[in-house]
């Protein structure tokens, strides 16, 4: 079993059948990422799906003529068979579909001549965060304008609020049928909802209170630092109209 949890764009450029790689590039960027997360090792590559020119379907290919070239040289990056990773961009099925690759060289006289990629098996998690993110999203993708700068996000908050109440409502009305024996209980359901219970921290009111206000002041700190930033990008845009003019 491979996780997959981060990545970073290295730059490269194709001539033909060769194929350039930033090397020095890759290597910066990866002694980088080490420093904030030590633990991780590089177990692949990823890629875009390109437009298949010989499909008049105008179909996406996975698998690129430079695909073996590139995926040599991370085989000499990575402590085991690397993985191939493709992103399909075009949005064909409405939606960004992943696949994943290894590869097997194809060898005659004992001479490797070329790769042939076999697709893995391939799972896609996301967290909490991820997914609140990528909801705001698709929900803001039926307006033209997109998710607007000005939007309430006290009204947001108030409805995850309201569900999260909702979700405790229907935990707490089920538990109280339990323990009236009007229903039978669930082990498995018992184990989720006591595993969802011991996963919440035990913190003091004027603990939380004291943590709620500290976030609170940096994420203020951040809003403001934003808004002078965005002030300074706009008085340099129209400096540099009125002088070129």
């Amino acid at each position: 079993r491979v996780e997959i949890t981060n990545a970073f764009a290295v730059p490269h450029a194709e001539r033909g059948d060769e194929v350039a790689i930033g090397k020095d590039f890759n290597r910066q960027m990866l002694a980088l990422h080490l420093r904030a997360n030590p633990r991780e090792t590089v177990v692949g590559w990823y890629a875009t799906a390109l437009p298949d020119e010989n499909d008049p379907n105008g179909e996406f290919k996975c698998i690129a003529d430079t695909s073996s070239l590139i995926h040599e040289f991370y085989a000499g990056e990575c402590d085991d068979d690397p993985i191939h990773l493709v992103v399909d961009t075009g949005l064909q099925t409405d939606a960004v579909a992943l696949r994943a690759y290894k590869s097997t060289p194809v060898c005659v006289k004992g001479e490797p001549l070329a790769n042939v990629f076999h697709e893995i098996r391939l799972a896609l998690k996301s967290s909490e965060s991820e997914r609140i993110c990528i909801d705001r999203m698709i929900g803001s993708s039926s307006t033209p304008e997109g998710a607007l700068a000005t939007q309430d996000e006290s009204l947001a908050l108030r409805i995850s609020m309201e569900k999260l109440l909702e979700m405790l409502e229907t935990c707490s009305a089920y538990v109280d049928k339990v323990v009236d024996g009007k229903i039978s209980a669930d082990d498995e359901v018992g184990r989720d909802i006591s595993e969802t219970l011991n996963s919440v921290p035990r913190i003091r009111p004027e603990v939380f209170d004291k943590m709620f206000n500290d976030s609170l002041q940096d994420l203020l700190m951040v809003t403001y630092l934003s808004n002078i930033t965005k002030t300074q990008l706009t008085i340099a845009e129209k400096l540099n109209e009125t002088l070129g003019k």
